[in-house]
């Protein structure tokens, strides 16, 4: 895997946009996939042409304008219910007749559309991508009411040999010593909903990714990761 970090806008023509902070990682085959880091816990993936959106919130945080922003969406993933992953408006202004969305039970409920997939499914996507759905949740006593065993997901993305896992909100549960190969890894970091610094060290230290980059965390000090992390790259970006 190799990596180029930097700042991009999206292009489309005469479309206006935002810049935001980019990173860029390298396919087995070379091919390049730009992960934009929206905010808080939102992300975008542009891949072979592909749009793929990850929880897009148009209020939360800093105000985003998707249908002046952003290209419509090719596959929206969405994590869980909460309304820093999950915002109707922002789907809407995302999707086209071919956009395929993918959420939990819960989401796909509350929608009445969309590809409910639960913990340990697994989906291909367009552009010989594969999909996993992965446990997120909390199991600190007095937390568990935040994100339930069971409920949420996080998801796994296959790229031609580049794995990616996105968090969601989670703690760092058992289940982590499953993932393998993880090269890119987004993981949350603000109690009392996700981890504190420590179980995010912790949680680095059993998926071992080649890359860190901590999100949704708020206002988290999370100046001391990357010297608790010595053997992992830890990328720190701002992500309001």
């Amino acid at each position: 895997m190799n990596m180029l970090g930097g700042y991009l806008a999206w292009t489309e023509e005469n479309r206006p946009v935002t810049q935001y902070a980019v990173e860029t990682f390298f396919t087995d085959g070379g091919k390049p996939v730009a992960i934009t880091l929206v905010k808080h816990g939102t992300l975008a993936l542009s891949y072979k042409g592909l749009s793929i959106h990850v929880d897009p919130v148009s209020g939360y945080g800093k105000p985003t304008d998707y249908a002046a922003e952003f290209p419509k969406a090719d596959v929206i993933l969405v994590t869980h219910e909460h309304g820093d992953h999950f915002d109707k408006e922002a789907i809407g202004a995302l999707t086209k007749k071919e956009t395929l969305l993918v959420t939990n039970a819960r989401c796909g409920d509350m929608l009445g559309y969309g590809t409910a997939l639960a913990n340990g499914d697994a989906i291909d996507l367009p552009g010989d991508i594969r999909l996993e759905a992965v446990p997120a949740y909390n199991y600190t006593e007095g937390h568990t009411q935040f994100h339930p065993k069971g409920r949420d997901n996080g998801f796994v993305l296959s790229m031609d040999g580049l794995r990616i896992y996105i968090a969601g909100d989670t703690e760092d549960i058992p289940e982590m010593a499953e993932l393998k190969d993880i090269d890119v890894a987004f993981l949350p970091v603000n109690q009392p909903y996700t981890m504190t610094v420590q179980q995010c060290v912790h949680a680095a230290q059993v998926i071992k990714p080649k890359v860190l980059i901590p999100y949704h965390f708020s206002q988290t000090d999370l100046s001391e990761l990357p010297a608790l992390l010595p053997d992992t790259k830890v990328l720190l970006r701002e992500m309001q």
